[in-house]
């Protein structure tokens, strides 16, 4: 007799919730002559009564007699199709900001350079994964030994790749925390736009002035007059933020929200569902901030630099 699903973790509490059930099929016979058991990932849509309902991500709903069920729990809730593109993928989709960009594939690494910009995501290698090939350690030196004069490498924390810099005595680039790539549906920005008092969606105005937005070089610029500016870009249908900056004597008025409030604007009407920044780790307020804005982290990583020369 199946022991009760309960010992499982399952019963009418998980109504509601994504489930993993294990399951014997009544009539079939299993590869070892025993009965057939089956697994079905879905969420409980009701218990009682003998049986529970289990709705699949797809398909009818299947009806399960408590009796055949074997084992099961609650799984978390499956993530946004936002959250499951890769980290290099989606810094790939973050290269956008950088419109002038000189890039070169070192296998899956990637070499980045910017004539105007200094920023280290600009000025760094993209070393998410293995590149795949012989040399590639020497050829990010080279690269940057003819351009910045210092190599950086933006790696992902605890990875191959961090160790593999780290084994060339390479150390934290500086002491700033591990950036955080955040990402958030564009109608859910909207919404925390709104309730941060930035205005309605579409709304370009800001205590004492309206924001001007114009597309300069392939990016949106927002500019409140000398009090505050932004900067963004649109590119498979994502639209990021940089550059979100008040001048000292502004802060605290909501500037910065209405500059990100008419970026926004800006990207959805080119299309964009999904909006993503950075921020550092142990920026707090920002981050409870953009938290309240919808933003959920979705990797870290970190900047890394030879300690003194490369070896």
């Amino acid at each position: 007799m199946p022991p009760s699903p309960e010992a499982h973790g399952l019963g009418p509490h998980v109504v509601g919730q994504r489930v993993v059930v294990r399951r014997v099929l009544p009539g079939e016979t299993g590869p070892s002559g025993g009965p057939a058991m089956t697994d079905l990932l879905g969420v409980c849509t009701a218990w009682g009564d003998g049986r529970c309902v289990v709705q699949p991500e797809s398909g009818e709903p299947v009806t399960i007699a408590l009796a055949d069920v074997v084992s099961g729990k609650p799984v978390p809730p499956r993530p946004p199709v936002r959250h499951r593109v890769s980290p290099l993928a989606a810094q790939t989709r973050a290269l956008a900001l950088w419109p002038d960009l000189e890039t070169e594939p070192v296998g899956d690494w990637l070499l980045r350079r910017s004539p105007t910009a200094s920023a280290r995501r600009a000025n760094s290698v993209l070393a998410f994964e293995p590149s795949g090939v012989e040399g590639d350690y020497e050829r990010v030196v080279a690269f940057y030994a003819s351009r910045t004069g210092r190599p950086i490498a933006a790696v992902l924390p605890e990875s191959a790749e961090d160790a593999l810099f780290r084994g060339h005595g390479w150390v934290l680039e500086s002491h700033d925390a591990d950036t955080l790539f955040q990402l958030a549906g564009v109608a859910q920005v909207r919404r925390g736009l709104r309730a941060g008092g930035s205005g309605s969606p579409g709304s370009s105005g800001s205590a004492g002035g309206s924001v001007e937005v114009r597309e300069e070089g392939g990016l949106a610029v927002a500019r409140l007059d000398d009090r505050a500016s932004g900067v963004a870009a649109y590119a498979d249908d994502w639209v990021g933020f940089r550059s979100i900056e008040v001048s000292p004597e502004h802060r605290r008025r909501g500037h910065g929200l209405a500059i990100m409030a008419a970026l926004l604007e800006w990207g959805a009407e080119q299309g964009a569902t999904t909006a993503y920044l950075q921020v550092l780790g142990d920026n707090v307020g920002a981050r409870a901030l953009y938290e309240r804005l919808g933003f959920a982290t979705h990797h870290a990583y970190r900047y890394l630099a030879p300690a003194s020369e490369p070896v």
